[in-house]
């Protein structure tokens, strides 16, 4: 199976986790996440199949994040326009993100959820 590796090749989790990919071989489309930010319908679709919130897509350490001082303005924004805030700049999305058939992972903090969903299937 070919996932969908969405990332921003500078950050140090993704090369992190590119790395794991590449030592499973486990087989990638390489998407930069900034030159071909995910849509509104693709973020949508990603985040329902997840199984997480929508706070869990975005970069909370991230510089725009809190130059937006997001924090405090999330909490007052429906579900949509937080897709659609997320869709305008892919530095507000969490990253890595693989992209399977029927599942989403998001970050790569817990490498053991990465081997029981892509290795382990």
């Amino acid at each position: 199976m070919n996932y969908l590796f969405v990332e921003y090749p500078k950050c140090t989790t993704c090369k992190r986790a590119k790395s794991w990919l590449d030592e499973h071989q486990i087989e990638y489309e390489d998407r930069h996440i900034v030159e071909d930010n995910p849509t509104f319908d693709e973020l949508n679709d990603w985040i329902n199949k997840s199984g997480l919130p929508i706070k869990k897509f975005f970069n909370t350490s991230g510089n725009l994040y809190k130059e937006m001082n997001l924090s405090k303005t999330l909490g007052t924004m429906s579900e949509e326009e937080q897709i659609k805030l997320l869709s305008t700049n892919g530095m507000l999305v969490k990253r890595p993100i693989v992209v399977g058939e029927d599942f989403v992972l998001v970050g790569f903090r817990d490498p053991s959820l990465w081997e029981e969903t892509l290795v382990n299937r």
